[in-house]
This record gives C-alpha cells, sequence and structure tokens, in this order.
C-alpha cells in the first residue's frame, strides 16, 4: 500500500503543467495584451539562449578613432524581401502612434503624450499589435541598417508600451520591479527568436555590442528629458545613414546635448556613461565638433575641456 501511495503521488506531481511564462507587469499593473511569439529558439547559429550576446548581426571589429554610424567593414547579409516588407507592415501602426501622440515644444524637445494614449483604448492595442509583431520577427535575417532600425524602434514602442502602462508617473525611473533597481530596464518584457529581452539587453546585450557604433545613443529613447528626442516616425534602414547625421545634429546643437554655461562646458551624462562608444573622452569632443554648428563648433574650439555632466530624468511629457 506505501509504496502504491508513492507511486500514485509521484505520477500526480508528474503530471503537473509546466509554469507558464511571467507576465512583465505587476498584478496591480495594467496588463499588456501582446503575447511573446512562437519563434525557433535558434538564434543566428548560437545553441545559447541565455546569453546576452547572442550574434543577431554580423561581428565588428571596433576601429581606432570615432565609431562611424554603419561600419563600413560589415559583412553582408542577403536582404529579404518578405522581412521588409513584414516591418514595413508593422511600422505603419508605429507610425500612427507616432504621429498621434508626438509634438516638438518650443525648446525642441519632442514630447509624448503618455496620458492621451492611456486614454485611448484602440491605440494602445494598436501599439500591443505591433509590439507583436516585431517579436515574430527575426533580426537574424535582416540586413545590417534592417537589424538596426528594428532593434532601435523595438526599444522605443516597448519603452512608450511601458511607461504608458504605469501612467502618471514623473520619471521612467519611478517605474520599479526591484527594490534594487530604478526604472524598468532589467524587466523582461518580450521574446525575440526564442530569447526573453529586457530594454538593457536589447541596448546593452545586442545593440551596443554587436552595432558598434555611437550613433545608437540618438536612436533609442529613455523618455526623459534629456534624452535625445524620440523620433518622430519609425527607423527604416533606406534612409538610416541622414536619419543618424539628423539625430546627432539635433542633440548636440541643443542645450539639452552640449551648452556653455557660467564660462563652463556642460554635456549630456551620455557622453560620460558611454563615452567608451565615442571612443573615449577625446574623441566625445571630436564627435561633437563633427556636427556642432558654426557658433558652438567654434566655443568648443576656444574650449577644450569638459567641466561637467548633466541629466533630466524628468518624464518628456507636454
Amino acid at each position: 500500500m506505501v509504496a502504491a501511495s508513492v507511486l500514485l503521488m509521484g505520477l500526480a506531481l508528474g503530471s503537473r503543467p509546466s509554469r507558464a511564462h511571467t507576465s512583465p507587469f505587476p498584478a496591480t499593473a495594467p496588463q499588456s495584451v501582446f503575447p511573446p511569439s512562437t519563434v525557433s529558439r535558434s538564434v543566428a547559429g548560437t545553441s545559447s539562449a541565455s546569453s546576452f550576446h547572442a550574434p543577431f548581426v554580423p561581428q565588428q571589429a571596433f576601429e581606432t578613432g570615432e565609431a562611424e554610424p554603419i561600419l563600413v567593414t560589415a559583412i553582408p547579409q542577403p536582404i529579404k524581401k518578405a522581412a521588409s516588407k513584414q516591418a514595413a507592415s508593422a511600422n505603419l501602426l508605429w507610425r500612427e502612434i507616432l504621429t498621434r501622440y508626438t509634438k516638438r515644444n518650443p525648446q525642441g524637445l519632442v514630447c509624448f503624450d503618455y496620458a492621451a494614449l492611456r486614454a485611448t483604448p484602440k491605440d494602445m492595442q494598436k501599439l500591443s499589435e505591433y509590439l507583436s509583431l516585431m517579436q515574430a520577427m527575426k533580426p537574424s535575417a535582416m540586413s545590417r541598417d534592417e537589424a538596426l532600425a528594428y532593434w532601435a524602434n523595438l526599444y522605443n514602442a516597448l519603452t512608450i508600451d511601458v511607461v504608458t502602462r504605469h501612467y502618471p508617473v514623473k520619471s521612467i525611473r519611478e517605474i520599479k520591479f526591484s527594490w534594487f533597481h530604478a526604472g524598468p530596464w532589467r524587466r523582461k518584457f518580450v521574446r525575440v527568436e526564442g530569447r526573453d529581452l529586457s530594454l538593457d539587453d536589447i541596448e546593452k546585450g545586442i545593440m551596443r555590442p554587436q552595432f558598434k557604433t555611437p550613433f545608437i545613443h540618438y536612436m533609442v529613447n529613455c523618455a526623459s528629458i534629456s534624452c535625445p528626442n524620440l523620433k518622430t516616425t519609425p527607423w527604416h534602414a533606406a534612409t538610416l545613414q541622414a536619419d543618424l547625421q539628423a539625430a546627432a545634429r539635433d542633440y548636440i546643437n541643443s542645450p539639452r546635448g552640449v551648452k556653455f554655461e557660467n564660462g563652463q562646458l556642460k554635456l549630456s551624462s551620455i557622453y560620460k556613461w558611454y563615452a567608451r562608444d565615442f571612443g573615449g573622452q577625446t574623441q566625445v569632443l571630436s564627435h561633437l565638433r563633427r556636427f556642432a554648428n558654426a557658433d558652438l563648433r567654434s566655443m568648443l574650439d576656444t574650449h577644450p575641456k569638459i567641466d561637467k555632466y548633466v541629466y533630466d530624468w524628468a518624464l518628456n511629457t507636454p
């Protein structure tokens, strides 16, 4: 009888269903409706789904000096026309959201109306649908420019989704999923090619190490005043080079990126946090001069010393 009871208990335990995919939002927060995609767990030739450095795009050798927006040493990949059409179709939804809820204020800051989006269930559904479509794509099969645009669009749309679902907040740093970390950046929200990813995984585990260009920091938006502007249209491979140059100029020539105040040169903390991506502090100044307008370049030439770094984490609301 004892043996039979043990056997029956073992069968009962063995028949329990596996744990479902954990929701990225706490029980008290509005739930996202976009489901994880059911793509293959094989990621660009790597068998480890847990590595944050899986080669979604070809690896690059980091060249000396200032990195270019798209390195010419990229290993060519065939452009998948079907994938391009799929991304373009999905981005129509993202374009609708951006067109309806972004507005540039008199100071040049692109603001996002999180309150209005949260109050519009139809558009919240569109954003969820867009995120779902993005998760079903395969960036490892995209060309380099397509993949870079893909990751930037996913990062920005996901940031908008997270902030909107927790609005009202005064800063994205108020959205916490852990006592130990401010902000939502380490929480797994999406699944791409079989891997659960956080915002940090996308930016620091994929975009920075794989693409190796400082222009990434003009692409991703952290929903804060001091961040480079949220692009008001989706990133596209076809116009990527021109758009990256424009984004760099826009930020560097705004006081949020670079300013002289009381005889001091003050830069956005982005140039401190990610100085290595620009080739080091010396190369940061060279980078700034490259995109500065004539007046700013003249001031940079006469004051080649960074005095202070500043950053405003307040939400980029209207």
